[in-house]
């Protein structure tokens, strides 16, 4: 997908969100704080399907601070901008958590000053010390998922419960499924499919797993992480490799549309919010991840925009069918089976020979 600035500036804040005397303040204003042109804006780069201009007008109204947003499809689009010198606009980003490391690897972020940080003990424990930011000392999650698949269960009479559902159902599903425009993620899955770890480092099995994705390719109508779910909803699409918070948002929009988290295990990842080594705006940047860790804010993003909270007193404020919704929130013994997607060096370049191979041909 393209990308595409949004210039998203308060008008009116919600009144769903009138936060005096919830404890939120403006991170301190610092002698080195910038000019007064950067403070009024905060130049944040996110995922497409994080931007909300009334949540973000509501943030504008409480600090006076206009919101300006990139937004990006993958990691990989996110983390080849910033490497050929294009983050220095940007004092928010929110990269998932394999993308955090390789940031780190990359000496591309600021540690976080955490007393600086109001009500960061509301995170779950399970995001408090993540392996791939160790007290997270660069990091704070902001919203985290599965990987899985939406499905129309009107035309489609068995529903998938593995990946494996893909290959068996090729003739059927020609042209009418797309997956995710993600290397690791696709191969992952298929690496999975097949008794593999989603990050392999064998050769021989980073290899099966393609050769079992180039059968597959031609039936696959696009590797697409966005543009699916119109199609979709449209009828023109059966079948879709998605991310867990829009297949919760489209099965909203039309109930027929079901999710599943394959049997043999998925992808559990986390969304973040990190500050650029070069942020120009770092009161604003903690400003913004204050404001993020409000629970009564938290949970205006889980509702509105269908994605799961980390942060366990933003749980408590969300209306019984979210807290239930096990596409939100899916149980243990769903999650026990994910993995998390790691960076893995050299090899990194083995899979994105394979998956050139594979989109290319």
């Amino acid at each position: 997908m393209t990308n595409r600035r949004q210039f998203l500036q308060g008008i009116t804040a919600l009144g769903s969100l009138s936060l005096a005397g919830c404890g939120w303040r403006l991170a301190n204003i610092r002698a080195n704080s910038p000019s007064a042109g950067q403070r009024d804006q905060l130049y944040i780069f996110t995922w497409s399907q994080y931007t909300d201009q009334e949540l973000l007008a509501a943030f504008s109204a409480q600090t006076g601070m206009k919101v300006l947003a990139d937004v990006y499809d993958s990691n990989d689009v996110m983390l080849a901008k910033l490497q050929v010198g294009g983050g220095g606009t940007y004092s928010i980003i929110y990269p998932s958590d394999s993308a955090v490391q390789k940031m780190l690897d990359q000496d591309l972020l600021t540690e976080i000053n955490r007393d600086r940080l109001v009500g960061i003990d509301n995170l779950y424990s399970r995001f408090q010390n993540p392996s791939y930011d160790p007290n997270n000392k660069y990091c704070i999650p902001f919203n985290w998922g599965t990987t899985g698949l939406i499905y129309n269960s009107e035309k489609l009479e068995t529903a998938p419960e593995d990946w494996d559902y893909l290959w068996q159902n090729k003739e059927k599903l020609n042209k009418r499924m797309t997956l995710l425009n993600d290397v690791r993620e696709v191969i992952g899955a298929t690496l999975r499919m097949l008794g593999y770890s989603y990050n392999s480092q064998n050769e021989t099995e980073i290899k099966q797993a393609y050769e079992k994705l180039k059968v597959l390719k031609p039936a696959v109508s696009a590797f697409d992480t966005d543009a699916w779910q119109n199609q979709l909803l449209a009828g023109d699409l059966l079948l879709a490799m998605c991310y867990s918070g829009d297949a919760v948002k489209m099965s909203r929009e039309n109930p027929k549309l079901k999710f599943v988290i394959p049997r043999s295990g998925s992808t559990l990842w986390t969304d973040n919010l990190v500050i650029p080594k070069d942020a120009p705006n770092l009161a604003g940047a903690y400003a913004w991840i204050n404001w993020i860790l409000q629970p009564e804010v938290s949970a205006q993003f889980t509702e509105r925009l269908n994605i799961a909270t980390p942060n366990s007193a933003a749980f408590d404020l969300l209306p019984k069918r979210l807290q239930e919704d096990e596409n939100l929130f899916p149980p243990e013994s769903s999650l026990e089976k994910c993995e998390r997607v790691t960076p893995l060096g050299k090899y990194e370049e083995l899979y994105q020979r394979y998956w050139t191979q594979l989109t290319s041909s």
